[in-house]
């Protein structure tokens, strides 16, 4: 009898471990799933789930970024909710406030978290790419070729060898592709153009050459001038000279020519240089394409030129510039310039 006591009292301990175990594993299952990592507001955490990724590595991501507890409980619960294999690659920002079937619901329905893509006025094609590279959203060098893929500049009727000009600046929330492929991000922006532009043009779709002289008008008048004031008055002065058969002696032009590696001031012989195709002091007319992505305001103001007599500017070292009739005015707003910019 004893003996049967002694296993019967074993059994029991045994039970009562087993029980006070499952007791414990509910405790801390409930509290996995209804106490998040921490209280509200909690913080927000960009966690990165690279495409083929695992529950198991995903899950162990989340626990090391404190979006979840406990990796285990995690898959546990992905697994309990058939949604091993339905986990989706992507940026997802997420907070440590929430509970993990929430974190669940993001992974497998919610949208991954979009990048802020900001391309301001008066950028070249190469700024432009450097941007979109240095916030990862795809490699420079495919930038730079697909800019030039002559089956996507006949698809948005862009009547040059590159997208330059085109690339509207704008505000853009972006979704990372992970593919690298920056196709469908250069097609948004050359769509936002036509899409901004679309009241400009006499007809739609307009004549190639009427857009070809208004991009490249614009691109000068945004790198001429900040003032939006101005920007009719700017475009008023290239459309006289222009007409006049004068040179336009623009020296962002000549700039745009030397490439990215400009930098410093313009040299003379920079200026009467007659291989740069872009240099406006050698060669007559508009350059052979825009020098940069110009923004709404400037290709408004080349599409409606101010009319008046002046054929020159300088600008006044405050931002805005002297406009000048004569060449005669237009030497003494000069030297009362390099007076100003030397302090004299």
């Amino acid at each position: 009898m004893t003996g049967k006591k002694m296993a019967f009292g074993a059994v029991g301990i045994f039970m009562c471990l087993v029980i006070t175990a499952a007791l414990w594993v509910g405790i801390l299952a409930g509290k996995f799933l209804y106490v998040p990592p921490e209280d509200e507001p909690g913080r927000e955490v960009l966690v990165l789930l690279e495409p083929g990724i695992t529950l198991q590595r995903a899950a162990w991501i989340l626990k090391n970024n404190g979006v979840v507890t406990d990796a285990s409980y995690f898959i546990l619960l992905a697994e309990l909710k058939s949604a091993e294999t339905s986990i989706r690659a992507g940026e997802y920002m997420m907070n440590t406030s929430w509970r993990p079937d929430q974190v669940l619901e993001a992974l497998t329905r919610g949208k991954p978290a979009a990048h802020k893509l900001l391309i301001t006025e008066g950028l070249p094609h190469w700024a432009v790419g450097r941007i979109i590279s240095e916030n990862g959203l795809c490699d420079y060098d495919k930038f730079a070729g697909i800019i030039k893929d002559a089956a996507l500049l006949k698809e948005y009727a862009i009547p040059f060898d590159s997208a330059e000009g085109f690339l509207f600046p704008d505000t853009y929330q972006v979704i990372k592709d992970f593919s690298g492929d920056p196709t469908p991000l250069v097609k948004r922006l050359l769509g936002t153009f036509w899409a901004k532009t679309s009241k400009v043009w006499n007809s739609f779709p307009p004549d190639p050459e009427e857009v070809k002289k208004i991009v490249i008008l614009a691109s000068l008048v945004e790198k001429e001038t900040s003032k939006p004031e101005e920007r009719r008055r700017v475009a008023g002065v290239f459309a006289n000279r222009l007409r006049l058969g004068m040179l336009l002696q623009c020296d962002p032009t000549v700039i745009y020519g030397l490439g990215p590696s400009f930098s410093g001031r313009l040299t003379r012989s920079q200026l009467a240089d007659k291989n740069n195709l872009y240099n406006t002091y050698a060669h007559p007319g508009l350059p052979p394409g825009p020098i940069c992505s110009p923004g709404l305001a400037s290709i408004e103001a080349a599409a409606d030129p101010e009319v008046h007599d002046y054929l020159y500017f300088v600008a006044k070292g405050n931002g805005g510039h002297q406009f000048s009739r004569t060449l005669r005015e237009h030497n003494t707003a000069v030297f009362q310039y390099r007076r100003i910019i030397s302090g004299k």
